[in-house]
């Protein structure tokens, strides 16, 4: 489990390919790798992934399968480039953000950016079928990074996030522009709420649920915008 708070950014140092299988490595700032083990996990811009060599004080290798690549930014990804990263979050660690698995749910689009009076905000397209799971005032996991959704429009399929400057100088969401893919974790105890409701909503309402839907879509509505999502105290 992760905390969606950034411990820092690491350099990638090397990639090397085989079948279905890439192996980064990634540079890490002094001390980060302290008691690191072959085996351990570390959020690399919100995915999970695993320990598979220790190269030194400051340098380790990952394995990453050809899934992972494929449903992730991790594809994409160039000797040099810098990610977000966090340390597996110990018993008893206070979750500053939200608790994260690292299994990242789809990538989306970054295709708005605005900065004004210090604060940056992005504007990031969501694929239909996840659109009914982000909320205003919820939380979602962006590059593993912990945020509160400002706004959502789910007719356009489009929620935003502000960045404070101290998340910026943390991570690597400076230098991202858009038209720029980015790895987003949906709140788990948000997707189980929703998705009882809905589950529970298809139960009692049998036939009449394409009814109720084509009504309520007449209104510029669906059933989505009924569910509430829970609130997770920081």
């Amino acid at each position: 489990m992760f905390t969606g708070i950034v411990q820092a950014t690491a350099g990638i140092a090397a990639i090397h390919d085989r079948a279905g299988l890439r192996t980064f490595t990634l540079d890490f700032p002094e001390g980060f790798c302290q008691d690191l083990a072959i085996g351990a996990s570390v959020s690399t811009d919100g995915v999970c992934l695993t320990v598979t060599e220790i190269l030194s004080p400051t340098q380790a290798n990952f394995d990453v399968m050809l899934q992972s690549l494929n449903i992730t930014t991790l594809g994409s990804y160039q000797q040099g480039d810098r990610v977000n990263v966090e340390r597996a979050a110990k018993d008893g660690a206070e979750i500053g953000g939200h608790p994260l698995s690292g299994h990242v749910d789809f990538t989306g689009t970054l295709i708005e950016r605005r900065e004004f009076d210090n604060n940056l905000v992005w504007r990031v397209a969501v694929p239909p079928d996840f659109r009914k799971y982000v909320f205003a005032k919820g939380y979602i996991a962006i590059h593993g990074a912990s945020l509160t959704v400002a706004e959502v429009n789910r007719a356009e399929g489009w929620f935003e996030v502000w960045l404070i400057p101290e998340t910026r100088r943390a991570t690597v969401f400076e230098n991202k522009q858009m038209g720029d893919r980015l790895n987003i974790e949906i709140e788990r105890s948000t997707q189980v709420v929703v998705d009882t409701v809905r589950e529970a909503v298809h139960e009692s309402l049998g036939r009449l649920q394409p009814v109720l839907e084509a009504l309520l879509q007449e209104k510029g509505l669906s059933l989505d915008d009924f569910v509430q999502a829970p609130v997770v105290p920081h």
